[in-house]
């Protein structure tokens, strides 16, 4: 069952915020939906459900749609963002002075910060100060959540109470929360997924087979795992939801928009071509470029999502991308 009754905003309104908000109010609590596109909220007002991303799920009495931030976020208990993650920094932006002292806020973004390439807590902890701050994250597609599917995510925060607070919100008999304190590992899991999940596509689409798609997705663990220790992580978060479960979830299901993007590139679409097609943002696509600036400086090699970046950059077609990987000197696994 899940915790006492409470008020909460969610801060967008596509189609995760929107199965975020109709968990929270399904759980009996007051929900406010804001978003930015004010067409997009008064067809949500009018409609009672998002027929643009969840045409299936009605919205019940307890979920308010609401256009102005101030009042979206006025004495709410904790604030939850669910923007790309291009959007994350204005919109936190934007909240920091309507959000009241100490009033958590936790983000399902899954992605790296487009402006610094740097984990998205950097962000909230400079533009936020005081206001505690959490992530929730894992393996799971809105339209499933929307429909009541059973799902399991993490929640990390630093103070330990701040996590239980958001997972007990949360947590009913369809959606379980576990909590973690390990804020890097599983923000890092939620981002580099989507790039692996464009190179698990490309595979796909050019027809390599299912030993090709497990090699991907286990060696890309491999790079998580690089990179998570250079930045401190905790490498038990890469085993566990945030890490593995979202990764293996990203690259093997077509409601992927990630897999799909490799997908489109693996039959010869071009990026733009592609991403029209699907529709909507393809998190990979700008994450990729920001995963290897950030590995550069790191000093950590990852050769998959390099090659990932080197695609949508137009320096390689996906077969010398495959060939380049392919050719690499051959090494200890565990190295």
């Amino acid at each position: 069952m899940a915790g006492s009754a409470g008020h909460m905003a969610v801060l967008g309104a596509g189609s995760w915020g929107t199965a975020l908000a109709l968990v929270l109010a399904r759980n009996h609590h007051r929900v406010t939906l804001w978003g930015h596109d004010a067409d997009h909220l008064a067809r949500l007002a009018a409609e009672r459900r998002n027929r643009r991303h969840l045409p299936d799920a009605a919205f019940p009495d307890n979920l308010a749609v609401q256009s102005d931030l101030a009042r979206a976020v006025a004495g709410v208990d904790w604030v939850l963002v669910a923007v790309p993650s291009h959007a994350f920094a204005a919109v936190i932006a934007e909240l920091a002075p309507r959000l009241e002292p100490h009033t958590p806020v936790v983000w399902a973004t899954k992605g790296l910060d487009a402006g610094s390439g740097g984990l998205l807590h950097h962000i909230a902890d400079r533009t936020l100060g005081g206001n505690p701050c959490a992530v929730l994250s894992g393996p799971s597609f809105a339209r499933e959540v929307a429909a009541g599917l059973p799902t399991a995510v993490t929640v990390a925060a630093r103070d330990e109470a701040v996590a239980e607070r958001i997972g007990a919100a949360f947590h009913d008999e369809r959606f379980r929360v576990y909590t973690s304190s390990d804020l890097v590992g599983v923000e890092l899991g939620g981002a580099v997924k989507n790039v692996l999940a464009i190179a698990t596509g490309v595979a796909d689409g050019i027809g390599f087979g299912a030993n090709a798609r497990a090699g991907l997705i286990t060696r890309g663990l491999a790079e998580v795992r690089r990179l998570g220790r250079a930045l401190g992580a905790d490498d038990r978060t890469f085993m566990g939801l945030a890490g593995m479960g979202d990764l293996i979830l990203t690259c093997t299901d077509d409601q992927s928009r990630n897999r799909r993007m490799g997908l489109a590139l693996g039959r010869g679409e071009g990026v733009a071509e592609a991403e029209q097609g699907i529709g909507q943002t393809v998190e990979g696509v700008r994450t990729a470029g920001e995963v290897h600036a950030l590995a550069t400086e790191q000093g950590v090699e990852l050769p998959i999502c390099e090659q990932v970046h080197a695609l949508l950059a137009g320096e390689v077609t996906p077969a010398e991308a495959t060939r380049n990987l392919m050719e690499r000197a051959r090494k200890s696994e565990f190295d």
